[in-house]
């Protein structure tokens, strides 16, 4: 694995030195742009609008538009903004996980520590075991200042950014009507959901369309076409919930 980051946390006034990893990668099939045509690759080129001439990455600079004229960013521009944010995740305090409601969690990084950081990586991973919490701060990585907690994770530190609670949508525009439920169906409702209880157990799910896409790509290589399976999903009426439920059930 090659680090997308390097700097280190603050704990207190102990800096920890430390790389993050990518935690994730994708399952899914990597599918390329063809022409229809003659199966050619659709290549997206980085093209001067003025010009219509290609850019090369050398000559691509980052600007924000302010006033109907671009002002023109430099790396030393990013760095200036925040340095200390920009090689140090300082712990500002610390939480209990199930404080934090799963509409906040984002991507997950591994950390793992620099060469003379060990022992104090080693100290706040087993801290946090203890005490059962979660260290909470912010950092700076592509230019993006992220919100993250730092908890432990399998004998390791894992790094969860987090959204700002400005970037979660107001629930208000959604159509929530109240109705009315019976005391039947909500019994009912409740003995399917302990009937089908069971421990989380994450292997139990797999990537099954992914296999199921990568069939018929064989298939298809050998000149066999796909069938098309119809699937009418027939919704529940509300005049009809209390007998799906028994058939549910039974």
């Amino acid at each position: 694995m090659k680090a997308i980051w390097t700097g280190a946390i603050g704990f207190g006034l102990v800096n920890i030195p430390i790389k993050i990893f990518s935690a994730t990668q994708t399952s899914s099939l990597d599918l390329d742009m063809l022409d229809r045509k003659d199966h050619s690759n659709i290549k997206y080129k980085r093209v001067n609008e003025s010009t219509g001439k290609e850019v090369t990455w050398d000559n691509i600079v980052k600007g924000y538009l302010l006033k109907d004229k671009y002002v023109v960013l430099e790396e030393a521009d990013f760095e200036e903004a925040m340095p200390e944010k920009n090689k140090m995740i300082n712990l500002q305090t610390f939480v209990k996980l199930q404080e934090i409601d799963s509409i906040y969690f984002d991507t997950p990084y591994y950390l793992e520590p620099q060469k003379s950081g060990e022992k104090a990586y080693q100290l706040l991973l087993q801290a946090l075991e203890k005490s059962k919490m979660a260290g909470l701060g912010t950092f700076v990585m592509r230019s993006v200042e992220n919100l993250a907690i730092i908890k432990p994770y399998k004998n390791i530190l894992l790094l969860n950014k987090l959204r700002f609670e400005e970037e979660i949508r107001d629930i208000d525009e959604l159509k929530t009507p109240a109705t009315k439920i019976s005391k039947q169906e909500m019994d009912m409702a409740l003995q399917l959901i302990k009937m089908n209880s069971k421990e989380f157990d994450i292997s139990a799910f797999k990537n099954e369309y992914s296999k199921e896409l990568l069939k018929i790509i064989t298939q298809k290589s050998k000149g066999k076409r796909a069938t098309i399976r119809k699937i009418n999903v027939e919704n529940t009426k509300a005049t009809d919930l209390l007998e799906k439920l028994k058939a549910s059930l039974a």
